[in-house]
């Protein structure tokens, strides 16, 4: 039987699709590979994060999932990029602390983290260890901090650099104690750590990644965790906040898109990331390097983007560091 559309018909056709928008946009995305900016180097910790979920992205969007590497400026030559790129969904950010630290820290960016960029889902957050010189007499947190206020200003600690997470977090236990300590500033964690195995330096708040194997070995002792809860990997090292409560730091690392992305891509590439973070290979990979997963929906990624660039804004005015 032969059939014809009519004008009518056809009018209808054309106004139910256009009624629809979000769902023809939803089908269609992706259509091409998505890139991931990650602004440190390969093999940084925020690096193996995006890589342990970006092949279990790729199979739920049906689409390659790209990591580009732009180092410099603590990150923020990648999250600028990405601010300025089409909200299309194609080009992406993995970042964190680092933003959220940049934020105060320097004086003029490109970007702002809280209106050029949407925030898609949380990934996962590192704590870091308080450490300490086999050389310094204390065992626990309470001990450490009366050590230092009776030998103020003497205890000198590393990190890898002026306003990084080593230094801040140095910094809040500062803020919370009123102790006085010296600052020793390295180009990077493997120097700091190689000074503070000499014994040049008395402690470091390092992250579990890197400092973990020089605990175990018994070159460097661990005083406590900047976690909210102990770490499976090593439970026997107690939190911060069980002697400060409140005392969380370390590195964490989230998915943001531009600001103005449509949400129904925004909602894609979360669920993408989500059921990444569910599957036992990812999980299992997570937490044997020290990391706990974060997720959540994408109001819970930017409550927490909010909350941290608050709390370290607090602590990098504080302390007066600043990047110009």
């Amino acid at each position: 039987m032969k059939t014809t559309s009519s004008p009518a018909l056809a009018l209808t056709l054309l106004l139910t699709a256009a009624a629809w928008p979000g769902t023809s946009r939803a089908q269609s995305y992706p259509a091409k590979p998505i890139r991931i900016l990650v602004g440190f180097t390969a093999g940084a910790g925020m690096d193996i994060a995006v890589r342990l979920i970006a092949p279990k992205m790729s199979d739920a969007l049906g689409q390659p999932v790209v990591i580009d590497n732009r180092p410099g400026a603590g990150g923020n030559i990648a999250t600028e990029l990405v601010a300025k790129s089409p909200p299309d969904g194609y080009t992406l950010l993995t970042n964190g602390a680092p933003a959220a630290i940049s934020r105060t820290l320097y004086a003029r960016l490109g970007y702002d983290l809280l209106k050029d960029l949407e925030a898609v889902v949380l990934i996962a957050s590192v704590p870091q260890f308080l450490v300490v010189h086999p050389s310094v007499p204390v065992k626990n947190v309470k001990d450490f901090v009366a050590m230092a206020k009776a030998r103020r200003g003497e205890l000198s600690y590393a990190t890898t650099g002026s306003g990084s997470t080593p230094h801040l977090s140095a910094e809040m236990l500062r803020l919370q104690t009123g102790i006085e300590i010296l600052h020793v500033p390295y180009r990077g964690s493997p120097q700091a750590l190689a000074d503070l195995i000499a014994g040049n330096v008395s402690f470091m708040f390092a992250n579990i990644l890197s400092v973990r194997p020089h605990v175990l070995s018994g070159r460097l002792r661990a005083l406590a965790i900047t976690s909210t809860k102990r770490s499976p990997i090593s439970p026997a090292v107690p939190t911060m906040a069980e002697t400060y409560p409140g005392f969380t730091s370390g590195s964490w690392y989230a998915l943001y898109a531009p600001s103005g992305t449509p949400q129904e891509v925004i909602m894609r590439l979360h669920d993408a990331v989500s059921a990444a973070l569910q599957t036992s290979a990812v999980r299992e990979k997570f937490i044997a390097q020290g990391a706990e997963i974060l997720s959540g929906s994408t109001q819970d990624a930017a409550a927490y983007t909010r909350a941290e660039v608050a709390k370290w804004g607090k602590v990098v005015k504080a302390s007066g560091a600043r990047v110009n």
